[in-house]
């Protein structure tokens, strides 16, 4: 089989996501909603939808990954709560921006108008929104923001990475009690999202004046879970005796790492990133120390009736391109069982903040 490096590289930049993506404005507080909590205050935020029926909303991820999930269930709660034309979750791109192409072409052919869309490729997915835009589409990045400083999207709702990064460490700092060596594993090392990952890690070790030392980086491990799997137990191998905490950053290296150790029996403690049952039940037990959670749910919901709301022309942003930070938090055995109640209170705050920046009829 012949591989295409690039399309290669593209892909695995793009699973690099576990840890969500980027923003370029840090905001420390959490967030995420699920189900019909997402709002509470008005069927529609602080915004209500006046006529929504026209809208036909497509979510598209860059592939298929466990980090987007759920949002295909919000696509349909948007669906119900603002009572849009049409919904729709399309996970068929397989992490090529061409073939993602193909599929936001094929749904626009299909009458979908309003799309929050993952771009697979952060350098060259701008071109996608422009295209869009020119059509008369709104358009919202989701869970990853163009590279560079231009966002040709009406704006982009994102985890700021560095930030989550940076709160991993320092959990991870944290939990082997402020002295020891610690590594840090995360997904494709080209990808300037896992750049700034890094930073935000090697930030948080810095500030312990060298009471903390950081092993070599482990990267590119983030493409499927027996990949992260094989990598740990490597590590584990090599120098497992060495290692007081693992910080994982990519949503595969968690799994793999709360699964690893926990086998082995070493005394590590590994801070992971997302929610996924396994990692909560992980922070349950005491095998897992903490996780740093996003807000998918939040990104879909907000995301959903903020591209209604341009769409149905309504309302039109103040400044387009702007990026909201969708929030990231510690989750630790002292409140893994409500932390969920801080998702959905993110939620609301992120309406009334994009509420802010519009400019409605």
């Amino acid at each position: 089989m012949t591989v295409n490096l690039r399309t290669t590289a593209v892909f695995l930049a793009a699973v690099a996501l576990a840890a969500g993506c980027t923003t370029k404005n840090a905001d420390d507080s959490g967030g995420a909603s699920t189900g019909d909590d997402a709002s509470t205050s008005t069927s529609s935020g602080p915004v209500t939808l006046k006529d929504g029926s026209q809208v036909k909303l497509a979510l598209i991820p860059g592939g298929a990954h466990p980090y987007f999930q759920p949002w295909k269930t919000t696509a349909q709660q948007d669906k119900s709560e603002f009572k849009l034309g049409d919904v729709t979750f399309n996970e068929t791109g397989e992490w090529d921006q061409g073939k993602q192409n193909n599929v936001v072409n094929s749904l626009a052919a299909q009458g979908y108008n309003a799309f929050g869309i993952f771009g697979v490729s952060p350098t060259d997915i701008n071109s996608t929104f422009e295209d869009l835009k020119a059509k008369g589409f709104a358009v919202g990045s989701l869970a990853s923001c163009p590279a560079g400083d231009t966002n040709s999207a009406d704006f982009c709702l994102s985890t700021d990475v560095e930030a989550a990064a940076y709160k991993a460490a320092k959990a991870t700092i944290e939990a082997i009690g402020g002295q020891g060596t610690i590594v840090h594993l995360t997904g494709n090392n080209v990808d300037s999202n896992t750049q700034r990952r890094i930073a935000g890690v090697k930030k948080a070790v810095g500030e312990t004046n060298g009471k903390v030392t950081e092993l070599p980086v482990i990267t590119d491990i983030d493409k499927d879970l027996s990949t992260a799997q094989k990598a740990v137990a490597d590590l584990l191998a090599s120098k497992g005796k060495d290692i007081n905490g693992i910080v994982t950053t990519a949503y595969n290296p968690a799994v793999a790492a709360a699964d690893g150790v926990a086998s082995s029996k070493l005394p590590i403690k590994v801070v992971a990133i997302d929610d996924d049952a396994k990692i909560l039940a992980g922070i349950k037990s005491g095998g897992v120390a903490a996780t740093v959670t996003q807000n998918p749910v939040g990104q879909a919901y907000v995301g959903g009736w903020l591209l209604a709301l341009l769409q149905s022309k309504q309302c039109t942003m103040k400044k387009p391109g702007v990026i909201v930070d969708s929030g990231s938090f510690i989750v630790t055995k002292a409140n893994v069982a409500t932390y969920d109640d801080e998702r959905k209170a993110k939620t609301k705050e992120l309406q009334t903040e994009f509420a802010s920046q519009l400019s409605c009829q």
